[in-house]
């Protein structure tokens, strides 16, 4: 039986990251594979049919902080990783030793480079002076020139030019395996079943139209900018739901009055159910400083919805200029309102929902789970024999 690890260092219920290994999780044991998640936290449901290995080491928030954290675990799940005889050993962190890294944060080096663009230049230098960066920029180098490292999982062709292009790693040791989307629930028929209802529940008219963010770090996925872009529409009659958690939502929501935007723009909080939102809106709108590939962008798709996003988000690949959304610089706010009009345009155009939909058709659960299990059995040329 081949013997798999997958390192997550903690669980979070609204993670991108943390559905993709779940499903990572049930694709493998469905073939037959014993699978250890070696984690420090993971409060999710429980399954039956993979083990977890509670890796939660000591670290002094005081001395330290993050930086503290994470290292303390990464050192801690190396030792794990040696112990357990592994055959494969996948990890979701940054540490060096893995034999896979699936880099769904992206690269770390790259998104200090496009955070930095709205920052002034003593914030800059605190980036550079961070003992965080610094040490996760110090760990991506180890782990990236680390001998062990076989293969970088990536969700977007962007990440993988970006893990090229500041690591130098082999182009034949990137595999581009995209999210996969569940794209039964995911539907264009959410709006019959969601759109009446959730818009009236909101009070937001039925005839507006209704666009629609969903993410948490609002800093970094541009909610600022996306509020200030939606203030100068010409289409005043247009509503924007942000669904999220995020630690300035009540900022945004100053930010949002301030802009008299106060009726028009609905702050949801974290919702374990966005479909309703889905049948809701017209369009979606993710204008991220960096997103490796959001999920969200590829459920919206799903639904039938066009989207605007950003030169620096993965999932500008299902975009098609014009057809079924638009791809504008993060910080170009003169070009943000422009292709937000023309996204409130497109409300209730059936081409327009035909394309997003079908852009993303391919990407299923099922083809997720074969891209994944083909590259183990690549690189475990016993896995035949072994499952």
């Amino acid at each position: 039986m081949v013997k798999i690890a997958i390192i997550r260092q903690r669980y979070n219920p609204y993670g991108g990251a943390e559905r993709f290994v779940e499903r990572a999780l049930g694709a493998l044991a469905a073939e037959g594979a014993e699978v250890t998640l070696i984690t420090r936290n993971w409060a999710g449901a429980p399954r039956q049919d993979f083990r977890k290995v509670s890796c939660n080491p000591p670290f002094s928030r005081f001395f330290g902080g993050r930086a503290a954290r994470d290292r303390s675990f990464a050192a801690a799940a190396q030792v794990k990783m040696a112990e357990g005889g592994y055959d494969i050993t996948q990890s979701h962190e940054r540490i060096p030793g893995c034999m896979i890294f699936r880099a769904g944060d992206g690269v770390h080096a790259a998104w200090l480079d496009h955070r930095a663009r709205i920052l002034t230049p003593w914030q800059q230098k605190m980036q550079r002076w961070s003992a965080y960066h610094r040490y996760v920029l110090a760990a991506e180098k180890a782990m990236f020139e680390h001998p062990a490292l076989q293969a970088v999982i990536c969700n977007s062709q962007m990440v993988a030019d970006e893990v090229a292009h500041y690591y130098g790693v082999e182009r034949s040791r990137l595999q581009v395996i995209y999210n996969g989307v569940d794209t039964t629930a995911f539907h264009p028929w959410l709006a019959k079943e969601f759109r009446a209802a959730t818009r009236a529940a909101a009070g937001i008219p039925e005839d507006v139209p209704l666009l629609l963010y969903v993410g948490s770090g609002f800093e970094r996925k541009g909610v600022p900018q996306l509020l200030r872009a939606f203030a100068r529409m010409q289409q005043s009659a247009a509503h924007l739901v942000l669904v999220g958690a995020d630690r300035k939502l009540k900022a945004m929501q100053a930010l949002a009055g301030k802009l008299g935007l106060a009726k028009r723009v609905h702050f949801t909080g974290p919702l374990r159910d966005v479909r309703p939102w889905y049948g809701a809106a017209d369009g979606f709108v993710l204008p991220t400083l960096y997103d490796p590939c959001p999920n969200a962008a590829l459920e919206a798709l799903a639904c039938g919805l066009p989207i605007v996003t950003s030169t620096t988000c993965g999932a500008q690949e299902w975009v098609q200029p014009g057809i079924n959304g638009w791809v504008v610089d993060a910080l170009d706010s003169t070009q943000l309102t422009m292709r937000l009009d023309d996204l409130a345009d497109l409300a209730g155009n059936a081409k327009a929902r035909e394309a997003s939909r079908h852009s993303v058709e391919s990407l299923t659960l099922p083809a997720m789970a074969d891209r994944l299990l083909a590259l183990y059995r690549s690189l475990s040329p016993a896995w035949a024999s072994q499952v």
